[in-house]
């Protein structure tokens, strides 16, 4: 397998649980506990892991020949709760320049 689609899987799986913590403790206690702070330090976190999954996923594109369509699935996936984890298989069976 490709270090590229590695490191996309790698960051994906890191930026999918970021988000979950996002979505699942950090919001409930900026509303529930009054701490607002938590949501900025983990929206923060998980900007920064966002971009570096979209850096990674530029350089899988490239260095694997993917059309614009083959990228737009982890793209889209990454911005849905539990995305990276939903197309973690189809990244790990993937020597794909289909679609």
């Amino acid at each position: 397998m490709k270090p590229s689609i590695n490191r996309l899987r790698l960051i994906g799986y890191i930026e999918g649980i970021s988000f979950l913590v996002l979505l699942l403790f950090a919001m409930p206690m900026k509303y529930i506990a009054g701490k607002p702070s938590i949501v900025v330090w983990c929206g923060w976190i998980h900007g920064v892991l966002f971009v570096l999954f979209c850096f990674a996923l530029l350089e899988t594109k490239i260095k694997m020949h993917w059309k614009i369509k083959t990228a737009l699935v982890p793209l889209i996936a990454s911005l849905v709760p539990c995305g990276p984890f939903l197309i973690d298989r189809w990244l790990k069976d993937s020597d794909r320049s289909c679609f």
